[in-house]
């Protein structure tokens, strides 16, 4: 816990699901957590219960598919808090379909937040860390990004990618600057990522295997796992599933 109390937190997606129970969790530990998603009065509703339990918590509402909201972002939280210990990539899309339904739009969207969101949020704190010589980056990737499944082709893609990118960053980073790099794969979990799909002979399948889903809060816990280790300490990667999923 000594790891997470008082440590500057910018976490995205933060309006719902597994980013509002991440912020919840860290809040009680001591972190000083600033907010980023696009819904502002989600962010906001969020913000004031944190800080009325006696959390530190700003928000700031963020596009994560734009580079220059993210360094706006990053800028934000080191004018406020004096620093960045910690940025958790976790904002995501999975409007998941068959590549014969050639829905492009869908797929540019998902290169546009799970890609180039974690490289923009990647771009935007490493200077901060590196000055200090120490930070913690962790990008949410999926079960997805480590197998593929009829449906998930451009998704599962993209959070290979995530993997990819994390793991490159943690060879770059983790010698020169002290900056330790985790990657988190979820399996079903009961958020709103579903909610997306508008491809109807996939929703089905998914909707099946969302019945076991698990709650968002496991996820948020595992965040706090991989930040409470001492600085030494590099948890680089964690899948986290319910027991009766099999993929």
């Amino acid at each position: 816990m000594e790891m997470i109390k008082d440590s500057v937190v910018i976490l995205t997606g933060a309006s719902s699901g597994i980013g509002e129970e991440t912020a919840k969790e860290l809040s009680s530990k001591g972190a000083k957590l600033v907010l980023a998603a696009r819904r502002e009065e989600r962010l906001q509703t969020l913000t004031e219960e944190i800080n009325s339990n006696g959390g530190q918590a700003v928000y700031k509402v963020t596009d994560v598919a734009s580079s220059e909201q993210i360094v706006e972002l990053a800028q934000y939280a080191h004018e406020t808090f004096g620093q960045i210990d910690v940025l958790v990539n976790n904002a995501g899309l999975m409007p998941l379909s068959l590549l014969n339904k050639q829905k492009v739009e869908e797929w540019d969207t998902m290169i546009d937040v799970n890609i180039k969101g974690v490289l923009y949020g990647i771009n935007a704190v490493l200077p901060y860390m590196r000055e200090r010589k120490q930070g913690h980056i962790i990008n949410l990737s999926s079960v997805a990004g480590h197998v593929v499944f009829p449906g998930s082709a451009v998704y599962s893609g993209t959070k290979f990618a995530v993997r990819a990118i994390t793991d490159g960053l943690r060879m770059e980073e983790s010698p020169e600057s002290n900056i330790r790099a985790t990657i988190i794969s979820p399996g079903a979990v009961s958020t709103e990522l579903t909610t997306t799909i508008t491809d109807e002979d996939v929703k089905g399948g998914v909707d099946q295997l969302y019945s076991d889903a698990i709650k968002p809060d496991s996820i948020a816990r595992t965040i706090r796992y991989a930040m409470e280790e001492p600085a030494e300490v590099a948890v680089n990667e964690i899948v986290v599933r319910p027991t009766s999923q099999q993929m």
